[in-house]
């Protein structure tokens, strides 16, 4: 299967913001309460299941708190320089390049897999492939996380992003039933779903969603 038009846009952007988006982003433990107790509830739920993927990792920041709570976990992102970041950062993990759309994972290998804001520059059309993905890498049992801001259906598009670099990835929100109906479709199970409104200068809601794949 040919890459996704729009995988280029995404990769180029994020080498291109990489050194200034780590600076930027959060770490967990300055999330807010609601946030870190979703990913603890996440790792409580995935610690002895085998593998954990923290898909869209960047510069694993979040993968590196996921281990600390005990999680085998490794990251996977589509910018090469977002990888060497986290690995610089965390010499002790895995980090890989990858994409959502045809992971080289195998199939069932996965105890759980992590998106966190990691799936918004994704266009519709190509999210049930990055769903079904999901699907064919986790186990049986195996639990999803996906996070990020939702709304009313809209296709948004920046042009410069952390620190004033020029970007040419677009992004698009969802309302929460369609995400929802989406990981369906594709076989998972959802057991969780939380919608957060906008806090602390946000304008957005964030959907936070845990799913299954059946046993």
């Amino acid at each position: 299967m040919s890459e996704p038009a729009h995988l280029a846009a995404v990769r180029e952007s994020y080498d291109a913001v990489a050194v200034d988006y780590a600076r930027r982003v959060k770490e967990p433990v300055e999330l807010d309460p609601v946030s870190r107790a979703m990913l603890g509830a996440f790792a409580d739920l995935v610690r002895s299941r085998g593998p954990v993927a923290d898909l869209g990792c960047g510069p694993g920041k979040v993968t590196a708190h996921l281990a600390a709570l005990g999680v085998p976990v490794f990251g996977v992102d589509v910018s090469s320089r977002m990888i060497e970041l986290a690995r610089a950062a965390y010499p002790e993990l895995r980090f890989s390049v990858g994409s959502m759309t045809a992971l080289d994972i195998g199939d069932g290998e996965l105890g759980g897999i992590l998106a966190y804001y990691a799936t918004h520059h994704t266009p519709p059309q190509w999210l049930p492939t990055v769903f079904s993905e999901f699907h064919r890498t986790l186990a049986p049992g195996g639990v999803l996380m996906l996070a990020g801001h939702v709304g009313e259906e809209e296709h948004l598009r920046p042009t410069h992003a952390y620190g004033g670099h020029p970007v040419s990835y677009e992004s698009y929100l969802l309302p929460p039933d369609r995400i929802a109906e989406l990981l369906h479709r594709a076989g998972l199970v959802v057991t969780t779903r939380m919608v957060q409104e906008p806090e602390g200068g946000s304008k957005r809601q964030v959907g936070t969603f845990l799913a299954h794949r059946p046993e």
